[in-house]
């Protein structure tokens, strides 16, 4: 599993969400609020946003 990392877009601000990706998927969370936990995307939903949120 990698590190949590946020996109190299949020210019270094805490208003954004982490994610960390591994071979089935990834975990998304909310860097102001990482002590509620983070969501599982399995790999087809995690490409599914990747791809959306790159348009």
């Amino acid at each position: 599993m990698t590190e949590w990392h946020k996109s190299s877009y949020s210019g270094g601000s805490n208003d954004c969400v982490e994610a960390r990706e591994f071979a089935a998927g990834a975990n998304v969370r909310d860097t102001q609020n990482r002590e509620a936990g983070y969501l599982t995307f399995d790999r087809v939903e995690w490409a599914a946003l990747v791809r959306a949120v790159s348009r």
